[in-house]
């Protein structure tokens, strides 16, 4: 990976609500950022005395853990909230809740369902917002998932991630990151559950511009041939429980399972950024076998965001 010069000043204050608000250099930047801090250390606390405000609309345990944890070694706090517990559950407006952490924090995250409350929320913040996930976006988890594409092949450019399922807000956030970065994508999932059709043109038009191939299809197989990884996420999402028995019949076909992996290159990778179902999008014998690296992939979620919460609050 190359380093990246005369980015890092461009960071600091800026809210992180999807990957494609960052410049391609811009994360680049975090994720080399991300790959040196694990594998040379942070050195000095650099975030000492810096508090990360903690929003929780919907449950966590990767997020909430990986976000305290990363501002704990990097010398800092943060402060864990929930809707049930704060004025949000009475009907204080995101905005007012803006403003006053705006005195209190240093940053705030933010893990809720409507992407338009986090623009909200960012709008009338005085310090940096992160999405720590909505319906639309999930771009903490797409640095992760990169950093550990590259921690296992050695290198970005010229690999092919294949995911198949639900075109989600993981999907979403992993194929921006995949144009940008100079990652081939190609998604498999029946055409009702394809990504929104402007994602996919933005993603497209991205791609064209880094010599990236973005691939949308049907056909599971078609997907995975030739990939360098294959990723998943459960069918059903949180929020979509009435939908379970409809999507279980949808992706029937969709199962990662050794039939379809034997489409993809031998020394594939297995990817799912958790929790998961086994015996639903995919089989225990894969998730649980040689080629995976899930919770290497979950480990990394600290990595990346400490990467991005130093470049975000540096001094």
């Amino acid at each position: 990976m190359t380093a990246v010069e005369n980015v890092s000043s461009t960071l600091k204050g800026k809210h992180f609500l999807t990957i494609s608000e960052y410049t391609n250099e811009e994360i680049a930047l975090l994720v080399e950022k991300a790959y040196n801090l694990k594998t040379k250390g942070e050195g000095e606390k650099p975030l000492a005395g810096k508090i990360l405000g903690m929003i929780f609309e919907k449950n966590s345990t990767r997020t909430r853990v990986s976000f305290e944890a990363g501002m704990l070694q990097l010398g800092g706090q943060a402060i864990y909230m929930n809707s049930t517990d704060s004025q949000l559950g009475r009907g204080e407006p995101i905005s007012d809740t803006a403003k006053v952490l705006s005195h209190y924090v240093d940053a705030i995250m933010i893990r809720t369902f409507s992407h338009q409350r986090v623009e909200e929320l960012a709008v009338h913040s005085d310090v940096p917002v992160i999405n720590g996930l909505t319906d639309l976006a999930h771009p903490c988890q797409a640095l992760a998932d990169v950093l550990t594409l590259f921690e296992q092949k050695g290198t970005l450019k010229g690999l092919k991630m294949a995911y198949v399922g639900d075109g989600n807000n993981v999907a979403n956030s992993l194929m921006t990151i995949c144009a940008k970065l100079g990652i081939d994508f190609a998604l498999g999932a029946p055409k009702s559950y394809w990504p929104d059709e402007q994602v996919i043109l933005k993603c497209q038009e991205i791609a064209e511009q880094n010599g990236t191939r973005i691939t949308i299809t049907e056909s599971a197989a078609e997907a995975v041939k030739d990939a360098d990884a294959i990723y998943t996420d459960v069918w059903t999402s949180m929020g979509q429980e009435a939908e379970n028995e409809q999507r279980l019949k949808d992706f029937h076909d969709y199962q990662v399972n050794e039939k379809l992996t034997a489409f993809a290159k031998p020394d594939y990778i297995f990817m799912h950024c958790l929790p998961a179902h086994r015996g639903e999008e995919v089989t225990a014998e894969v998730i649980d076998g040689p080629n995976s690296v899930v919770f290497d992939q979950a480990g990394n979620r600290l990595h990346a965001q400490k990467a991005l919460l130093v470049e975000l609050l540096k001094d």
